[in-house]
């Protein structure tokens, strides 16, 4: 294994033999099976782990896809986290998490003591803290594990997972965590792995501006487009963003990924967690203010009905704030 952890790479009999038995005895529950948490989900069933899912929405396609996969399902999230031994979260806003962790009827009050939760929805490090010890007054652990990779990385089940929280219910969960992600770090207390995810969105999203304005130059010129992606990748130029977003931009394909809702969510998470001090980023607020104004038109250069561009675009749309497109 490649998993940039320093319990990944087990190479002593004690070590492989516990986690044969964790995998083959540990009940899993998966709450929240969207476009990341559906793919996920299907990994973790598809590696032969005892996985129950649970959508707050009954009957989208990541119930079927989980059956399919050799999952099981439940309506009730009671029912779902009544026996697991590791939850899984991957929900929206700090509201969806925390109604689904915390509500009346949550996790909190459903699940047994001891069982470990480990949300991969980024909800900001503070958020993260508080429901670290409302668990922890409730005997439970809590693990805060936003990841990155997009869609392509879940459903390839290799995604960065980034993970803040106690380190033994971390090495409980990592048999698990291994069959979603690639590279899998344990950052330190609570709120570490969201502080991280926090940095890695600013990556993303200022280097999304690069993208896009290596484009509108290259329509400037008279570059080819494609040229932007097939040579300056393998420069020192090169990133993630120009070489899977390069070519959607390029094909006018803005269909999410990663939505530009999520995006703006989380880098108003950004500067929540830094009381609001803009002038500390400015490349970030930048970024921020561009997709703002791609959603706030409604998209309407994607050719796509006005409004609802959050949840219909992903990031690549931030090239419409740029109106380079025919």
């Amino acid at each position: 294994m490649s998993k940039t952890t320093p319990h990944s790479d087990r190479s002593d009999k004690a070590g492989e033999t516990q986690e044969a038995w964790q995998a083959e005895n540990s009940k899993i529950a998966y709450l929240g099976l969207g476009l990341m948490g559906q793919a996920m989900a299907v990994n973790l069933a598809r590696a032969g782990l005892n996985v129950t899912g649970w959508n707050r929405t009954a009957g989208k396609a990541g119930e079927a896809a989980l059956l399919e996969a050799g999952g099981k399902f439940e309506k009730g999230l009671a029912d779902a986290v009544a026996d697991a031994d590791i939850i899984f979260t991957c929900l929206g806003d700090i509201a969806d998490v925390e109604e689904v962790v915390l509500g009346k009827s949550g996790i909190a009050g459903s699940a047994k003591k001891g069982a470990v939760v480990a949300d991969f929805s980024t909800i900001g490090p503070e958020a993260a803290k508080n429901i670290y010890e409302r668990l922890k007054a409730q005997q439970m652990h809590f693990l805060d594990a936003p990841v990155t990779g997009g869609d392509v990385g879940a459903r390839n089940a290799t995604l960065t997972i980034m993970v803040g929280g106690d380190e033994e219910p971390f090495k409980k969960a990592l048999f698990a965590f291994e069959k979603m992600g690639k590279t899998i770090r344990h950052c330190g207390p609570s709120g570490s792995g969201q502080a991280l995810k926090l940095c890695n969105q600013i990556l993303c999203a200022v280097n999304m501006i690069s993208v896009c304005e290596a484009f509108q130059l290259a329509k400037q010129l008279g570059v080819d487009e494609n040229l932007i992606v097939g040579v300056l990748s393998a420069g020192a130029g090169g990133s993630w963003a120009l070489t899977n977003l390069g070519p959607r931009i390029i094909n006018s394909d803005l269909a999410p990924g990663f939505a530009l809702k999520h995006m703006l969510k989380d880098l108003r998470l950004v500067f929540e967690n830094i009381d609001g001090k803009t002038e500390l980023l400015p490349g970030t607020k930048m970024a921020r203010d561009l997709f703002g104004a791609v959603e706030q038109s409604g998209g309407a250069k994607d050719g796509g009905a006005s409004g609802g561009a959050g949840d219909r675009l992903g990031t690549q749309a931030m090239i419409l704030a740029y109106d380079t497109r025919e």
